[in-house]
């Protein structure tokens, strides 16, 4: 039985106007049976003992129909019995109308100019008690507060219109814990900021086009890792669950433990243990401990984003993500924190380096196909890098590519000085839907030859 209450407000301020504010509760009971080797479970919001019993008679139901017409024994899976208790980064409390000050106070610095006709800003919290018990002993209690700051400017000037973001339209600085966000986000002071950037891509330069190097900043890399790793590494999507609804994979079973995947600067880590990062626990939603694992280690393909069950089906060794996005979903295969290790190139360096080339940061539109494979993503914000020097900014830059040449093209990484923890509330998937939280980790990245593009290409 999985029990979880999860209790979130959001507050927005739009053009120095404070918005109706949201509160939300969401708290119920997951029961899951697994019976003469068959699986059924039973959501309910009704936690009393026959509402309780009732789920459970549901689930036991299921599985009983599902016996012997599953690709699964199920009674041959591990199933957990730990116990423990984790509580992540602790907000530290803060008044809503302190809150509502500093939305109020970002939001009255952004119209410096006649051009911005639309900004905002917002603040987002949620906090999370989630109870784990099972037949077989296990007794798992996990605390999470999470924080999401937003703030977007809108400038326009004749037929061409320039939307500047802190973080991007996915909430990219979202992590676990209070205030101290606010800080790490560059939260403080990102009104003037923000919105001098986006008047100031109103006169740049288009993107140029051809094949150039490209310099990723992590606001960029965290949609990257996320669409071109991520979801190519989730297990039962290479098993063909997702097939029908979210797609398929470009990764066979075959695969691991030998596929070039990228360049050998490439190392990436399933880390649930970074305790600020968004998707951070000590147990998934099965009751599995997790631990930091190596999924690409030197370019090679290492191991897949698999769960007990994928584990079982696929015969790989996988890791502690089968994930519910709350008490009235099963828990899945996700992707949870996937991070790029750091290398050891400063960002100076790296544009050095460049002799012609774009700096991009920060996604606005993005495309991949079924198999996540090839890919084309657009960004905010572009610089000109020419004879390693930046020459000025550019407005609607793009890139394409396919995933496994695009990862094999990395040819300097980032050192911790250009290290950001991202993430995002928004990745979906299953069905039922299911929109969760995942945290990507990322230093600047520059990868060498690829095919760039102007809004206009």
């Amino acid at each position: 039985m999985r029990i979880v209450d999860e209790r979130s407000e959001h507050m927005s301020v739009r053009q120095d106007i404070l918005q109706p504010l949201s509160t939300a509760r969401s708290h119920g009971a997951m029961i899951s049976v697994i019976h003469q080797g068959g699986y059924g479970y039973a959501a309910t919001s009704d936690l009393s003992r026959g509402g309780i019993q009732e789920a459970i008679t549901r689930a036991r139901d299921w599985a009983t129909m599902s016996a012997g017409k599953s690709v699964t024994n199920f009674s041959a899976l591990p199933q957990s019995s730990a116990k423990g208790h984790y509580h992540g980064p602790t907000a530290i409390p803060w008044s809503r109308a302190d809150m509502i000050a500093l939305l109020m106070q970002e939001s009255s610095t952004c119209k410096i100019d006649d051009r911005i006709v639309d900004w905002g800003t917002a603040i987002s919290t949620t906090h999370t008690d989630q109870w784990f018990f099972s037949s077989h002993g296990a007794d798992i209690y996990q605390h999470f507060d999470y924080f999401i700051p937003n703030l977007s400017v809108t400038a326009h000037e004749g037929t061409e219109t320039q939307t500047r973001t802190l973080g991007g339209q996915y909430n990219g600085f979202c992590q676990q814990g209070g205030i101290n966000i606010l800080e790490r986000s560059g939260f403080y002071g990102a009104g003037i900021r923000v919105a001098q950037e986006a008047v100031a891509l109103l006169s740049a330069q288009n993107c140029p086009s051809g094949r150039m190097d490209l310099l990723l900043l992590p606001e960029q890399m965290m949609l990257q890792i996320h669409e071109s790793i991520g979801h190519p590494l989730e297990l039962d999507r290479i098993l063909g669950d997702e097939r029908n609804f979210a797609g398929t994979s470009f990764v066979t079973p075959e695969m691991f433990g030998h596929f070039q995947y990228g360049s050998s600067l490439l190392n990436v880590t399933y880390d649930p243990e970074r305790d600020e990062e968004f998707a951070s626990y000590r147990w998934d939603d099965d009751g599995t401990p997790v631990e930091k694992t190596w999924l690409i280690k030197d370019g090679v393909l290492q191991r897949p984003l698999g769960g007990t069950l994928s584990q079982a089906r696929a015969g790989l060794a996988g890791v502690a993500n089968s994930r519910a996005c709350d008490w009235n979903r099963p828990p899945i295969d996700r992707m949870a924190n996937l991070n790029i290790e750091p290398g050891h190139s400063t960002l100076s360096e790296m544009i050095a380096s460049i002799e012609n080339g774009v700096l991009m940061n920060t996604n606005v539109s993005w495309s991949i196909d079924d198999s996540r494979n090839k890919f084309q993503f657009g960004c905010e914000y572009g610089e000109l890098i020419v004879n390693g020097e930046r020459k000025g900014l550019v407005k609607n830059p793009n890139y394409r590519g396919i995933s496994e040449s695009f990862w094999r093209s990395l040819k300097m990484m980032g050192d911790a000085s250009t290290y950001a923890v991202m993430g995002t509330p928004f990745c979906g998937k299953g069905e039922p839907s299911q929109v969760i939280r995942v945290g990507h980790a990322s230093p600047a990245c520059l990868f060498g030859q690829v095919d760039v593009f102007g809004g206009g290409a």
